[in-house]
């Protein structure tokens, strides 16, 4: 199902690489992170799918809001992840974390959950590298919004 679902983004984005790069490397993050820090089956599968549809809504912000700023992004993301994801047998508790995910990954306050922090992470390690976010600002961020071990660690060896 992951697959799949990882296909429907691929659909949706369709030929817009640098954001269907951007969820496949936030992804991958996810998957390492949430293995290292021994989530759970379930919570894995919660922050997989969040890592593939976190920017899900960037398509119809821009469409709507002539924006991709965060605010806009969560407010459309929530209804297309939940279309894409009811396509495919899932438990309805999981959908509804993966949406409140999707709908708050850049409301940082909102985090309230180890599966939402790593997404967060992974999502900063992505957009470290490809905003050429200085070693200073990278401090910042570590300091502010950094907590799994995994992700620190991983934050270390990359960037500092």
């Amino acid at each position: 199902m992951l697959k799949k679902i990882t296909m429907e983004m691929i659909k949706y984005f369709n030929k817009d690489v640098i954001r269907i790069n951007h969820a496949l490397k936030v992804h991958s993050f996810c998957s390492t992170i949430s293995n290292l820090e021994q989530l759970s089956e379930k919570e894995q599968l919660i922050v997989n799918l969040s890592g593939i549809l976190h920017d899900i809504g960037i398509k119809e912000a821009e469409r709507k809001y002539n924006s991709s700023a965060g605010p806009y992004q969560e407010q459309e993301g929530p209804a297309i992840a939940k279309q894409i994801i009811e396509k495919y047998t899932l438990d309805k508790e999981i959908l509804e974390r993966v949406c409140y995910i999707v709908g708050h990954h850049h409301s940082y306050s909102k985090i309230d959950g180890k599966d939402f922090q790593i997404l967060v992470e992974a999502d900063f390690l992505v957009n470290i590298y490809e905003d050429e976010i200085g070693k200073a600002e990278v401090a910042g961020i570590r300091s502010k919004y950094f907590k799994t071990q995994s992700g620190l660690e991983i934050l270390q060896y990359m960037y500092q």
